[in-house]
């Protein structure tokens, strides 16, 4: 049985590393130790947070807790994986994003995806005229497999989504050895 199949790949790690921040369940004895006043504002986020979900005002992502609005006003698109005993694919929304504008890399076992958004509509009429443009950064870190064949990641971009086809290699079987336990 291969063991490495039951533990999830840590995708995501990298990202975390850097920053990134990830749900973490909090333990009840250690939060309330804390200060109160951070106690109270943890508790008007959270109130703040419950009322702005529902709302159906769009123009607020930061308010809204948007999965594009990250840190610093970058913009952190949906990524989704899979696998199959080929290869890995990652598919990344990126509508609005000219595929120059996009930069994959490999970097000591990370896969590194940034970009940048830059668009602007021009809407003219006889008695209107507005422009709307909206511009961002985004950057996606993947912490690769050891299983991955580096030498034949590829990238395609396609009506705003990129696909990385993320090809896997045998690994070689690992030493093993039986240990002999004596009794002492």
């Amino acid at each position: 049985m291969d063991w490495k199949k039951l533990a999830p790949w840590n995708w995501f790690k990298k990202e975390e590393e850097e920053g990134t921040k990830v749900p973490v369940a909090r333990d009840s004895a250690r939060s309330s130790l804390q200060h109160p006043m951070v106690e109270l504002q943890r508790e008007i986020d959270r109130v703040f947070n419950t009322f702005f979900r529902d709302w159906p005002l769009r123009s607020f992502p930061s308010l809204l807790g948007n999965s594009l609005s990250g840190e610093m006003g970058f913009l952190r698109p949906t990524l989704d994986l899979s696998a199959t005993d080929e290869a890995y694919t990652a598919t990344i929304e990126i509508p609005g994003v000219d595929p120059k504008d996009v930069k994959v890399e490999l970097r000591k076992n990370n896969l590194f995806i940034t970009g940048e958004k830059k668009q602007e509509k021009e809407h003219k009429g006889n008695d209107h005229y507005c422009v709307e443009r909206s511009y961002g950064m985004f950057r996606r870190i993947l912490t690769l497999p050891e299983d991955v064949d580096v030498d034949k990641i590829s990238a395609s971009y396609k009506d705003g989504v990129m696909t990385l086809s993320i090809p896997r290699k045998a690994l070689p079987p690992s030493e093993q050895r039986q240990i002999e336990v004596t009794s002492a």
